[in-house]
């Protein structure tokens, strides 16, 4: 018996977060400290995290990393930037010019350790030549806005981009660079975390164009042009990679089994959905709620509650002038799929706590949120048909709220189906 299902669905994704907080998982991951030079480098909304992890087994480090504007870390020797995410801003720029700075000159005994986790490829920002910040910065939005899958939209941002796609790997040539990553993407491919800037990459600059053209994206007629010339992007087989090793350490996978862990202990029979999910978060919400559905309906007394945990990265396909992120608009979906069928509960957030451009982590649902929504006088049709999730959720009060989590391992999505009484 689950005397209270919300409790138990937050205390679900407080575990995921818990497990991927790189001052609990990082430290195993170090080699000893080498002898020589040593610089650390790193973006991404755990990055300051993983440097205080860092320097909490090194000690004092020389080096500079970058991070979302409230997810800093107090660090002894590592100088922490903050700077803006989703969308980057001349404090990333200034510190993206300094970054690479620091890697100029390196010699062969030189040891540079980078911190990459997702949000890099919003926080490293060094357009290529013929390209501005506020160029960079419309097409950065238009992609968010897209609804691109992610894989593609950072193709795009790759190739516009001098440090992105194995380039800032290439700067510190030829020092040794260990490259320690948390996952955040689809699949856990290295070189989609952050737009891969320690990876190597085989796309080209017309991919790139083929994208925006697929998704219909509006861009200046510079960032054109700057794909039709070319791009630094580093071909995998580059010569300056050679002493690279990329190593992905934390991924959604192992924050939804330690998820798991937890339900099975409540008593729950789990059914995992794949850590890799992407699509719209609406159509993937009614393929879920459909689902749910139908084990519900199969359920007698006495039977265990079943949990459904999936990860990966949904995208929003922006319609109208809401304020909303997938995981809200996921819930919200689900909410309206399942019309307050009995005994379902659910959650979808963000494990970096910020679903959209929203301070927001995501959702919590039950039976009765239509009902709230209508004492409340919300109408819950209108708000997903405005993309306004986010004030949906605030007016019922079933937001979820944590502040900076200092990780990110992407979505985490959990529907819970109790057995009739």
């Amino acid at each position: 018996m689950i005397a209270d299902p919300a409790l138990l669905l937050r205390s679900l994704f407080d575990r995921a977060v818990e497990v991927a907080d790189p001052m609990r998982s990082l430290a195993g991951h170090l080699p000893p400290r080498p002898s020589g030079r040593v610089v650390v480098v790193g973006a991404g909304k755990a990055s300051a995290r993983m440097a205080e992890a860092v320097e909490a087994e090194w000690g004092p480090c020389e080096g500079l990393v970058l991070t979302r504007y409230g997810y800093g870390r107090p660090c002894r020797g590592i100088e922490i930037v903050e700077a803006a995410h989703p969308v980057p801003d001349a404090a990333g720029l200034a510190a993206t010019a300094r970054m690479l700075t620091l890697l100029e000159g390196l010699g062969e005994g030189d040891f540079v350790l980078a911190l990459i986790s997702g949000g890099a490829s919003a926080l490293l920002v060094a357009p290529r030549e013929g390209v501005t910040l506020a160029e960079k910065q419309a097409v950065n939005a238009a992609l968010l806005a897209s609804g691109a899958p992610i894989d593609r939209m950072n193709t795009v941002r790759k190739h516009l981009s001098r440090v992105k796609g194995g380039q800032l790997a290439a700067a510190a040539h030829p020092a040794q660079m260990l490259v320690l990553m948390i996952s955040d993407v689809p699949g856990d491919d290295p070189a989609f975390i952050g737009s891969g800037p320690t990876v190597g990459d085989a796309s080209t600059p017309a991919d790139a164009l083929a994208v925006l053209d697929q998704w219909q994206i509006p861009v200046p007629d510079s960032v054109l042009a700057s794909l039709r010339a070319g791009s630094g992007v580093v071909p995998p087989d580059d010569a300056r990679l050679a002493r690279v090793a990329n190593r992905i350490y934390a991924a959604p996978v192992q924050s939804l089994n330690a998820a798991a862990e937890i339900a099975r202990a409540a008593g729950c029979e789990v059914q995992m959905l794949g850590d890799a999910l992407e699509g719209e978060a609406r159509e993937v919400a009614e393929a879920q709620a459909q689902k749910a559905l139908r084990i519900g309906a199969g359920l007698r007394a006495g039977d265990a509650p079943v949990l459904l945990l999936s990860g990966g990265e949904l995208t929003v396909t922006r319609r109208g002038d809401g304020i909303g992120g997938p995981n809200a608009e996921f819930s919200l979906a689900l909410a309206l799929a399942l019309r307050g069928a009995s005994g379902i509960h659910a959650i979808a957030c963000d494990t970096d706590g910020v679903d959209g451009a929203a301070e927001v982590a995501g959702a919590l649902i039950g039976p009765d949120i239509l009902a709230r929504a209508t004492a409340a006088g919300v109408d819950a049709e209108a708000a997903l048909a405005r993309n306004d999730a986010h004030s949906f959720f605030a007016a019922v009060n079933g937001q979820v709220v944590t502040g900076p989590t200092l990780t990110n391992v992407n979505d985490f999505r959990a529907i819970l189906i109790l057995p009739p009484a």
